[in-house]
Order: C-alpha cells, then structure tokens, then sequence
C-alpha cells in the first residue's frame, strides 16, 4: 500500500490502521511506488558516490526542505548505501525514501561523537520518521546554595548556573517539595530569598514554628547555621546513616542531662527524617546512584518508565511516551530514548535497561563522554537490579494500559459530543472560546483544545483584547479573539479574505501565549485538500489548502468550535468565521441555563432550533468539562494580567528606562515616590543616568 505523503495521511503519523493491528510487514522496496522510490534511490545513491568510510551524522530531506529523519552512522557510505540496494525494509523506510529530495551530512571523529550529535539534532529538528522523546519539562532538583553565609535550600529548574549543591533529579515538583518540607523540619534550613534574609528585622513565622533556626536575626550562629547545613547536605548526599546516628548521639545525650525539650526537638529531627525515607516506595541497599529505564509495548504505543535513585533512595518515576514506527522493537526505541534523555540532563553513575540493546557499549560510551566520567549502563539480570528493573517493567505496563484506557474513553466521549451536535464523525481537534475581565479591564480571550488524548494544553492560546474594543461588549471581544484566530487560518490556507463593508476591520495579530510558555507549531491549517471550497459572506469562492499537522499527527485545523455564550456570541462567531473562510467548521453556542443550572444548558447551532441535551447525558457532561477548563483558563490568564498591572512599575512606562536605570534610581532614591518629587538636579546626579534619561524622568511625572 504506497503512499504519497504522510502529510495526506488522515491518522497519528505511521498509524494509518487500526491501532489494534500488528506491525506493518516488510516490504520489498521495489514494489512499492515504483516511479517515487526510484527518485528517492537515484537521490541517495548520488550522495553515496562520494560519501567517506567515516563515522558521521546524515540528515534526509524532503521537496519542502523539512527534515524526515537523523541517523548515525560508523561508516557514512555503508549506511547510505543500504537505503538504495533494493532490500527489504518496512513501509514507513520504503516511505521515508521514497519522500527523500536531499541530503546533509556530518563527519565525526568517532561513532561516539556522531551518536552525541544524533540526539542532539533529533531533539532540535526532531525529524518525523525518527524515535521522539515526547517531554517538554525538565526535571526538578534540590539546590543548596553555596553562595551565601546561611545557604538556603530552594527548588530549581533548568541550568545550572547558581553556586551551590544540586541533588536530583527528582520525577514531580511534589516530591521536591515534600523532601524540603521534611528537610525544614529536620535541619531548620531557611528557604527564604537572599534579598528577604536581608530585610529583616525579627524571626518570621517559619522561625516560631521551627522549620528554620533564625540566622537572618541571629537566633543562631552563622557557624552553627552552617553546620545545619552541612548535616542536610550530607543527608542528601547518600550520608544519611551518619546523620541519624549523630542526631540520635545528641539526643541521649540531652536526655541525660535532663534537658528534655532540646532532646524532643532531637527527637522530632529524627522523626523527620525518618519520613523522607520512609516516604521511598522502595528503597535500594547495594545500588547508590541509578535510572532506571523500563519500556513496555502495547497496541503499537511505547511507554518508558524511569525510576531515580539517588543516595539509595527511591526519588521517584516518571512514564514517557515517546512517538516510534510501530515496526521498530522495544530494544531500538528504548537505546532512542536514553540517548535523547541525557542530551540536557547530566547521567548517573549507573543506568539499567530492561531490554538488551545492541548498542549498549556506544551509549555507555557517549554517556561516560557526557558526564566526564565513567557511566555504566547495564541490561540486568539477577540480584537486586533485576528485582529493580521487575518493578519499573511492571510500571511502565500499568502506566500504559492506563493511557490506552483513557484515550479509549476520550475517542468515546467525542464520538458522543459528534453524534450529539450532527456531525459525520467525531471530532479530532475541539476548540473552546471564552473570555474574561472585571468591567472591561484586563480583558483576555482565552482558547482549550480537546482531543482523543484529552486537553492538549501545548495549544491553548490567550489573546489580549485591544483597547479599540468597547470594554464590557461580551459580544465585541469574541468578534475579535475569533478575527484574530482564524484571520490566520486565512494567512495559512493561501487566501487574503475581504470583510464585508459592514464589518469590522480585523484587530491587530494575535499576542499567542501557550499555556506552558513554549512555542509550538502554527495553530493553523487548511481545509482537506479536495473537500467542498467554501463560500464567504461576499459569495467568493476560496481554494482550500492541504490539511496540516504537527509532529504528532496532531490537526491544526479545528474540527468544533464551541463558544461560551448565547445566541448573541454564537451570531457574531459565525459572521466572523463566515468571513474568513471557516463557514465549513460546525460552531456551537452553549449558554448556561435557568439559574445557571449546569444540567440546563441551552445549544445553538446553524440552521437548527435552539435545543438542551438530556441530563443523562455523555456527552452533555463532556461539554460541561470542556467550558469549565475554558473557564478556567481564561479566568487565571486574566488574574495573572491584573496582578500584573497591579505591581506595574511607573517607571516601566517611561522610555528610555530599562531594568539597569531603574535599578539605578530605585538605589538612589529608594522608593517610586521619591524619584516622583526628585528635582532635574537630584535625578542627574544619580550614578548611571545620563541628562537626557534625567530630563525624560522629570518631564514624565511633572508634565501636564
């Protein structure tokens, strides 16, 4: 079964069947699409002529110039060479051939060199025909701060640029945060900020409590302080034995001098830390420092599921779902995997894998290279790693039975919410509107998108309402979020639309912020190529583009789009989608009952009766969830952009005055208030303003 382009396809990227069937079998490239896999072959094969017998990176292009897939090779003109020798491969190589336009390639030093540089191009380009590592957070760690008399201990993400003591990587924020708690209690380390520590003037609320010792108003010594928190660095360090045995010393000790409260206290630091141990799931006797990575295979989907012990100690486990060829084996996504998991993140001294992979002493390698010492990676079998990695296999296979079931009942529930609006078939992209602001200030349009693996939160948007708009017009503001979301819809399928006359002009681009505060791919596609062209108000017809998805087989396109409002916001939506060419894409208004009862919600769709659903309903309580995480997106975006004009700085408004100015004002003067009265002499001769930042100062807070 040939294939033009993946982009053509209607499914998840490789799973164009069933997910219930097996892997696709191999197939003779010779047979499939002759005429485009014998381009693809004379592309190859004219790289392959002058290619080196050298370790290297190869890049496959497509006639777009995107990136189809990243691979490693010890010899470059070997492993070019197989694509085009007529052997068997399975349909999605055979595809990814037939795609290929061009080619890049990269020599190393070494096949270590190249499978660094793999990973590394995979995460940034990450290639369609290629294993990827679906995980946009990083892990969390413990950070002791060294660049301090009395070191705090803090939460941390991301590099690493601090002074001070990581530990971690932990698998939740929770987990973070209950080991600092317990570690409060037991060592009264401070977790206050420096510039907190330095303003005050009497012990806070977590002295009187104790969970800290009071350095910041000298209830303790610095010297006495600092032995805290040497104790709390050794308990993280792995020294834990240690630690209880001095604590459990003194407080004997304490006891038989009949000092009972300081012996309680001891007590209760014992007690803590008995608690961060005792909180482990299963802790480890004979491993000190390990990942371990368990891969499970269900349905053609992969879970891997990574536990982290640090100290002997269980630090928790995360499940990934990485995106693979259904033909790949568990062993080939799972050596992707840890490949691509340490390119940002620094390996431990020992990593275990359940399966055997055939390029164990390579990844070892390039792990060891990474770290700048040794790194053992291991495939177990008996002792207590294998008692470990049965443990982490059984996880991973619980994890991903889980998310197959859920994402069962998600494809339930939307085919519920199609069958209940008159829809052909159920909805793969569903995008909710809703809007928020306290009588026109601050107002914000905030858009959730739903599909088969729930909310896809990498694609929600917020929309800052322009001042051009009424404030308090409900009806205005989503006249506008909807100009702007699907004035780019326009933008992508390849088409300017003309507003009628009596419409309103379009407001500015759109300000999109996803909810994570990453970039993603353009929100944005065409209609399927060869559906109905549709019609605007102005009876023009307009060409649809070729639908497209992100790198997950994920729509751009919505397939329902659902307001929060009445019949007065379900007319201005479909006078505005009608103008920029979605009149195609079912629109629904649901309006809150009588009362606000949420089991009496009225509907309003194009050409039909305003209408209720049954209180029974599936499908009704699917839409309540959806409105509600609309809801409640659009209200905390709003409340985040009121607490920020609430702390807005005055001199944030003046130009010309950037953080280092007013920095060195605030220094100067001291408060906002001061600089307000502060002569044209006064702010002159502040150290690091110039006259012309002087006079823009004094002109803004006493001109008229």
């Amino acid at each position: 079964m040939s294939r033009e382009r993946q982009d053509d396809l209607p499914q998840d990227e490789f799973e164009d069947e069933e997910d219930a069937l097996p892997a696709e079998p191999a197939l003779d490239i010779a047979e499939a699409a002759p005429g485009a896999l014998k381009a693809g072959i004379e592309v190859i094969q004219q790289f392959a002529k002058h290619l080196p017998n050298r370790p290297g990176v190869y890049r496959m292009f497509d006639r777009a110039g995107e990136v189809l897939y990243v691979g490693k090779a010890k010899s470059l003109k070997n492993r070019v060479t197989s694509y085009a020798r007529g052997m068997a491969h399975t349909n999605a190589v055979a595809r990814m051939i037939a795609e290929t336009a061009n080619m890049e390639f990269v020599t190393t030093g070494t096949e270590t060199e190249a499978l660094l540089l793999e990973s590394n191009l995979i995460k940034q380009l990450r290639p369609r025909y290629n294993v990827l590592l679906r995980d946009d957070k990083s892990f969390p760690y413990i950070l002791l701060t060294g660049d301090h008399e009395a070191p705090a201990i803090l939460k941390h993400r991301g590099s690493r640029h601090r002074k001070g003591d990581y530990f971690g990587p932990f698998a939740s924020v929770w987990a973070v945060t209950r080991t600092i708690d317990a570690l409060q209690k037991a060592f009264l380390i401070r977790t206050c900020s420096d510039s907190f520590y330095e303003n005050r003037t009497r012990p806070c609320l977590l002295f009187q409590i104790k969970r800290c010792s009071g350095p910041c108003t000298g209830e303790i010594s610095i010297p006495e302080y600092q032995a805290l928190a040497g104790q709390a660095r050794d308990f993280l360090s792995g020294r834990s034995s240690a630690v209880k045995q001095l604590l459990s010393t003194r407080m004997q000790a304490a006891a038989e001098e009949l000092e009972f409260e300081k012996a309680a206290r001891y007590r209760d630091r014992l007690a803590a830390l008995s608690a961060v141990q005792a909180g482990q799931d299963i802790n480890t006797q004979g491993v000190e420092e390990a990942d371990v990575f368990a891969i499970d295979e269900q349905a053609g989907q992969f879970c891997v599921e990574i536990f982290f012990f640090r100290n002997h100690q269980n630090w928790g486990n995360r499940a990934l779902f990485p995106r693979a060829d259904r033909s790949l084996t568990p062993a080939e996504v799972l050596a992707s995997v840890v490949a691509q998991f340490y390119d940002d993140k620094p390996p431990p001294r020992l990593v275990l894998l359940s399966h055997p992979v055939e390029e164990i002493e390579l990844i070892a390698q390039a792990l060891s290279a990474r770290a700048g010492r040794k790194v053992e990676v291991a495939h177990p079998k008996r002792g207590e790693r294998a008692d470990l990695m049965a443990h982490a296999v059984k996880n991973a296979r619980e994890a991903l039975s889980r998310k197959l079931a859920d994402n069962a009942g998600q494809s339930a529930l939307l085919a519920a919410l199609g069958a209940a609006f008159g829809m052909e078939s159920a909805p793969r992209r569903v995008e909710v509107y809703d809007n928020s602001h306290i009588m026109g200030t601050n107002a914000v349009g905030g858009m959730i998108v739903a599909g088969p693996d729930g909310f896809v939160k990498n694609q929600y948007r917020t929309f800052n309402i322009s001042t051009d708009t009424i404030a308090g017009d409900d009806f205005g503001m989503m006249r506008e979020v909807l100009t702007r979301r699907f004035a780019k819809l326009a933008k992508e399928e390849g088409f300017s639309p003309e507003p009628s006359p009596e419409a309103p002009a379009p407001a500015a681009p759109a300000k999109d912020v996803p909810e994570n505060g990453e970039a993603s791919a353009s929100l944005l596609q065409g209609a399927p190529e060869g559906a109905p062209q549709a019609e605007g108000s102005g009876g023009k017809k307009r060409k649809a583009a070729k639908p497209r998805k992100d790198e997950d087989g994920f729509p751009s396109r919505p397939d329902l789009v659902i307001v929060d409002g009445g019949k007065g916001q379900f007319e201005a939506a479909r006078k505005i989608m009608a103008e920029l060419g979605a009149i195609d894409i079912p629109l629904v208004a649901i309006a809150k009952g009588a009362d606000r009862n949420a089991m009496r919600e009225t509907f309003h769709m194009a050409g039909k009766e305003p209408f209720k659903l049954q209180p029974r309903d599936p499908a009704l309580y699917f839409i309540q969830r959806l409105r509600d995480e609309a809801h409640r997106f659009a209200i905390g975006t709003h409340r985040a952009k009121r607490k920020r004009e609430t702390m807005k700085n005055p001199l944030d408004e003046i130009p010309g005055i950037g953080p280092s100015r007013k920095r060195a004002l605030l220094l100067h003067f001291g408060t906002v208030k001061a600089i307000q009265r502060a002569k044209l002499d006064d702010l002159m001769r502040t150290p690091g303003v110039n006259a012309a930042t002087a006079k823009a100062v004094h002109d803004f807070f006493h001109d008229a």
